[in-house]
């Protein structure tokens, strides 16, 4: 990102960095699963048999005490008959008329599905049994303006096993720190356009980061299912908070709406070509070259360009994770969204050592997943900056294909414009391998025409890539992850293969004319 901004130093203002929306669900572990389920039943002395009045029972008990925190309020509770109706616009519809700038603005109820429990009959054992399956329930949307998130919603299912889900705006929330700090700002929808001291907005910004989400949410959750505590009892079953999706933004702030517009045609076409992938840049999966995907991948790989009311927008997706950039005015968005969270790794400190394991969706790995968006955000960037870089090809070139020494070992230099080399630079520079990296595996994918015949072939195969590994962290075009087998494109590489694949992609006429 810095070489971005750099590059376009005269038109920017300055860049933020922070969460846009979060999408958070608060679960009572023991209760949203059988085998819990099951205990806490036996503990509470509640027969299967009476399960369906209980939980019915339960339900009402819920029901009520959720609403009864809305109406001491003196706030409406309004029913929507049609669960795809929006409830956000009925909710802010009800703060303009009623003038409401804090609190409690109104509960909306829908009736919606969601994952509970029935209990069934076993006829082979003669026996009852508790199972899992999907039903309907009523679920309690209440709109509030809090005094430091701004206008968020929660969701209570009002049936067994009580999840809630939460909605809050990191941009909303920044407005009010601004506004309490006395910092000058000009926002437009859900970003700011101008701020009068860039790096104070973005210490603001970090604290949305190290704040303490346990404790806020724990109270929260007291607020909005209030019947918990005579539920359960002394049975202690707090809620616990996940993010469920998150939604990390970079916005770079121009001068000038028209400095923007006439960059951003320019943003777009190197975005869809800069990595080197034979069709559109995909992010965040794992394509072949020939364009289809292998049978052992079981998601889903798009990526789309979008015109929409206010601009240009592309997107790149694998699952559910996703890379998008954008014109909001005279902002440039480059914005992470992650789901899942599978493939991501976070370190955690194991009897005195730090190891990386898969990162945890509860909020305790937070920190780690605004680093990993953030380090998505900045390659994007950086890789946009890379083509109109004043370097000379040749300057690049030359460097490289010079014979190195790497831990006390001769290396060879690269040839970036024969065939073998320049394929292996395609491959690492990929989009997909953008945020998780790559592994030795994931190349021999991409190196080679057909998967190996034998064991004695893959062996073959993995040696080879290790080598040409070990040639590209020689010459700085790669880094590999501490504590992994994977590997990330360094800046330098990101310049140099951008630049590699803009050049072998040019057209000679316009290249004759430039030179």
């Amino acid at each position: 990102m810095n070489s971005f901004v750099q590059r376009h130093a005269g038109s920017v203002i300055g860049t933020l960095n922070g969460w846009d929306r979060l999408r958070l669900r608060g679960t009572l572990r023991m209760l949203a699963n059988l085998t819990g389920m099951i205990r806490f039943l036996s503990y509470t002395g509640h027969l299967f048999k009476d399960f369906g009045e209980y939980a019915k029972e339960v339900s009402c008990q819920v029901r009520r005490q959720a609403l009864a925190v809305v109406e001491r309020a003196d706030r409406p509770v309004i029913h929507l008959d049609s669960p795809t109706a929006n409830k956000e616009q009925v909710a802010l519809e009800v703060a303009d008329r009623d003038g409401i700038e804090e609190g409690i603005i109104a509960a909306v109820t829908a009736v919606e599905s969601c994952r509970s429990y029935d209990v069934r009959s076993d006829r082979s054992r003669g026996l009852l049994e508790l199972y899992p399956r999907f039903r309907k329930c009523q679920h309690i949307y209440v709109y509030r303006i809090d005094p430091r998130f701004g206008l968020m919603y929660s969701r209570l299912q009002t049936w067994f096993p009580f999840n809630i889900h939460l909605g809050l705006n990191g941009r909303e929330w920044l407005s009010r720190r601004m506004r309490s700090a006395g910092v000058k700002h000009l926002r437009r929808d859900n970003c700011f356009v101008w701020v009068e001291d860039v790096k104070k907005v973005q210490r603001l910004l970090d604290e949305q980061v190290s704040f303490d989400w346990e404790k806020a949410l724990g109270k929260l959750s007291r607020e909005i299912n209030p019947a918990l505590g005579s539920i359960v009892g002394d049975y202690d079953i707090p809620y616990y908070w996940s993010i469920d999706q998150s939604e990390w933004a970079s916005d770079v702030m121009f001068k000038r709406r028209e400095d923007l517009q006439r960059l951003y045609p320019a943003l777009i076409r190197q975005g869809m070509e800069s990595f080197a992938s034979p069709e559109v840049m995909r992010f965040l999966g794992k394509l072949p070259p020939s364009g289809q995907l292998s049978g052992k991948f079981a998601g889903e790989v798009s990526s789309d360009y979008r015109k929409r009311v206010e601009g240009v927008r592309i997107k790149h997706r694998v699952n559910n994770n996703s890379v998008k950039m954008y014109d909001k005015g005279s902002v440039l968005r480059v914005e992470t969204t992650l789901n899942d969270m599978r493939d991501l790794k976070a370190p955690r400190r194991v009897e005195g050592k730090i190891v990386y394991r898969p990162m945890r969706k509860g909020v305790a790995d937070i920190k780690r997943r605004a680093q990993v968006s953030q380090a998505s955000n900045q390659r994007y960037l950086d890789a946009l900056a890379a083509v109109t870089t004043p370097t000379p090809l040749k300057t690049l070139t030359d460097q490289l294909s010079q014979r190195v020494n790497w831990k006390g070992k001769p290396v060879r230099g690269l040839n970036l414009l024969g065939q073998s080399d320049a394929a292996l630079c395609a491959a690492v520079g990929r989009g997909e391998f953008l945020i998780n990296g790559f592994r030795n595996r994931d190349l021999q994918a991409l190196l080679f025409a057909a998967p190996a015949r034998d064991e004695l072939e893959q062996r073959r195969r993995s040696g080879q890539v290790t080598r040409q590994l070990r040639m590209l962290r020689a010459h700085g075009l790669i880094q590999k992850v501490p504590h992994t087998h994977r590997y990330l494109v360094s800046e330098k590489g990101r310049k140099t293969i951008t630049a590699l694949h803009a050049a072998r992609e040019a057209d000679i006429e316009k290249l004759t004319k430039a030179a």
